[in-house]
């Protein structure tokens, strides 16, 4: 090996390490500490806590300076896991898979109590329990579980899954439903208030009612095992600003809401107030506290997830999810 070859070596291994020790310090500015949070989606009012906290200057007085942006190119969970973002919001059932394939993310709050989506029709279309499904035209967004919840639900009311004939990529429920599906699954905090708000009555079927193993947790607030074993304090002082603001939206969903919208004001104002007025009594719902998370909830789901074959691996459930850094 050649001096030069052997320099080369010896530079390029001195940078790698350069660029770990940037990527593993702490970027602070004007003494706060920065903070990326990465949604799942475009901003809405599961998001609101987030917003209040910053407006409120709840996250400034925990000494962060909150940056919140949208998934782009990876998806939120990697982008998390890699380091690029410190928090992300995803769901359980990401979480739950993400862990079975040794991506290292952690649920550290559940964002709202119980599971508030499930499957929605219009009253022409006669559904009123799941045993109608049969013949009809699900309207499918494409969630890699979604089929096998779907299934499941079915066979418990002895319908058969097959006769229900599956539209892909329906997303928008109001422009599709009674055209190209007969019934879709919802997320009532949103389209079924803008339902109500309309007048347009839908049967809804929650799926914490139809089976209790569905009642799972979507959303959730995430961070890597890097970050927990790193920087426990900053995560703390995090999840402390981020409870004051989901606190604030239970207490005051009004005022909530008009915080939320001068941030957001591409969102429809009034759907927006309603929205938050129905998630204020869901945030914590019947917990002690905001963000609990109950272990029988992670095992139960992720159990059911292992026996349809939804995970390549089973999963540790106590690595899954922490109440560690929750306000005491």
């Amino acid at each position: 090996m050649t001096k030069r070859t052997l320099s080369l070596i010896l530079s390029i291994i001195l940078l790698s390490l350069s660029l770990v020790s940037c990527q593993n310090k702490k970027k602070t500015r004007e003494g706060l500490d920065i903070v990326t949070l990465t949604l799942d989606w475009t901003p809405n009012t599961n998001h609101a806590g987030f917003y209040v906290a910053q407006a409120l200057g709840y996250f400034q007085e925990e000494g962060i300076e909150l940056s919140i942006m949208q998934p782009t190119e990876g998806l939120t969970d990697n982008i998390v896991a890699n380091g690029s973002s410190e928090f992300g919001i995803s769901y359980q059932e990401n979480v739950i898979r993400a862990r079975s394939e040794n991506i290292p993310i952690v649920s550290i709050a559940a964002i709202i109590q119980h599971n508030t989506s499930g499957f929605a029709s219009l009253p022409d279309s006669g559904i009123k329990s799941p045993k109608d499904f049969e013949g009809k035209r699900y309207g499918s967004w494409d969630s890699p579980s979604e089929m096998d919840i779907l299934k499941t639900i079915m066979k418990a009311h002895n319908a058969d899954h097959e006769k229900v004939k599956v539209i892909s990529g329906v997303y928008d429920f109001f422009s599709t439903i009674g055209k190209d599906a007969d019934f879709e699954w919802i997320y009532y905090a949103w389209d079924g208030i803008k339902a109500e708000l309309d007048s347009i009555k839908i049967n809804y079927l929650p799926l914490r009612e139809l089976d209790p193993v569905f009642d799972y947790y979507t959303p959730v607030l995430i961070s890597s095992e890097q970050l927990i074993k790193d920087s426990p304090d900053l995560i703390q002082r995090f999840v402390r600003a981020t409870a004051k603001g989901y606190l604030y939206c239970i207490s005051q969903p009004e005022k909530a809401a008009e915080l939320f919208s001068k941030q957001i004001p591409d969102l429809d104002p009034k759907l927006v107030k309603h929205s938050l007025i129905y998630l204020s009594k869901e945030f914590q719902a019947d917990a002690s506290a905001w963000g609990i998370q109950n272990k029988v909830v992670w095992s139960s789901f992720s159990a059911w997830m292992y026996h349809n074959h939804l995970l390549k691996n089973g999963i540790i459930v106590d690595n899954a999810f922490t109440n560690k850094f929750l306000p005491q």
